[in-house]
């Protein structure tokens, strides 16, 4: 049985789908983060998001951090899909879900990933201004 879902997609996330993949009778904590595309940023009004990715590199980076939760939080499953293409406000941009025996697990699971992503996962933001756009935290 796999017990990580890794997906990069250009097509709207689904919670459902990710919390669908991480439910289990054993498990009595899932933890769910979902990043959406807000409306200001340092004082400035966003239109929308763009996101690239190198998806192979990406992908075999977030299989790695899923990983790593099942070895170290003792975690049952992990699901993370995150949205590549254009994605208007309010839209979800990633969805992360952890199951784990408890929920203190799953938290701290689920903190990781996040916290984690965005710093080793080769997927980039370009933030949209009324006025302009620029690249947010672009790293190699």
């Amino acid at each position: 049985m796999d017990r990580i879902d890794v997906q990069v997609l250009a097509s709207p996330l689904s919670i459902d789908t990710c919390y669908a993949y991480v439910l289990d009778p054993a498990c009595g904590g899932i933890c769910l983060f979902v990043g959406t595309v807000r409306n200001l940023n340092k004082g400035e009004s966003v239109t929308h998001l763009e996101f690239e990715s190198y998806i192979p590199m990406a992908v075999k980076e977030m299989r790695t951090i899923a990983q790593h939760c099942l070895e170290n939080f003792s975690s049952h499953k992990v699901s993370i899909h995150h949205r590549v293409g254009k994605v208007d406000l309010t839209e979800k941009a990633v969805i992360i879900a952890v199951s784990s025996k408890h929920r203190k697990a799953a938290f701290e699971a689920c903190e990781y990933v996040i916290d984690t992503l965005k710093k080793t996962v080769p997927i980039w933001k370009k933030e949209f201004l009324i006025d302009g756009s620029y690249w947010v935290n672009a790293h190699p």
